[in-house]
């Protein structure tokens, strides 16, 4: 089993997931500031200041506990969102995820697709377990990326988020190793394929 401290390129059709640069701070910034990434995220909505940002996004690639790594929509080139591999707990061979995507990669799949490649990424390369993330109850563009690639509801985190004065549900999914390996990233099209044969 590998640890985080490698930061892979992964090539989709659409998405390209790759190590942050410095450039890729001002787009980061615009990106975070967005009021869907921050009601989609329940991020604070007190926006981070450049310098908070650049910090952040300059010291990813040195992290040996977590694996962050910018989405391109190889289309045109542009940083789009970020995935996150993160909480890393080594003995139970365990991680959780998350994902956020900006404007201009919204609705033509660079999400469904980036889950997919950095889910099999934790599975295939760094031999974890069990992938795990929390989305919030209102989120199901997210939902639904998140259940085409595999992972399951476990369960209700039951008014976990302060959001806009009102508290907000949490969804908490997974997916396990067995389970993508079954269909590495596809459920549908390998439940189709046990039944047709």
């Amino acid at each position: 089993m590998s640890d985080f401290s490698v930061k892979p390129v992964l090539r989709g059709e659409r998405a390209l997931l790759r190590p942050f640069t410095e450039e890729d701070i001002p787009v980061m910034a615009r990106i975070l500031s967005d009021p869907e990434v921050i009601r989609l995220t329940g991020s604070p909505e007190d926006e981070l200041g450049l310098d908070q940002i650049r910090a952040w996004y300059g010291s990813r690639n040195d992290q040996t506990d977590r694996l962050d790594l910018g989405i391109v929509d190889r289309a045109s080139g542009r940083l789009v969102g970020e995935a996150v591999l993160n909480e890393w707990d080594e003995d139970n061979r365990s991680c959780s995820f998350r994902i956020l995507i900006g404007p201009d990669g919204r609705d033509r799949g660079l999400g469904t697709e980036s889950v997919r490649l950095i889910v099999g990424h934790a599975f295939e390369q760094l031999g974890l377990h069990r992938v795990s993330l929390h989305a919030l109850s209102y989120n199901s563009r997210a939902r639904r990326a998140y259940e085409k690639v595999g992972f399951v509801a476990e369960g209700v985190d039951r008014q976990s988020v302060w959001q806009a004065g009102e508290w907000i549900d949490q969804v908490r999914m997974a997916i396990l190793a067995p389970e993508w390996a079954a269909h590495r990233g596809r459920p549908d099209t390998a439940a189709v394929s046990s039944t047709a044969r």
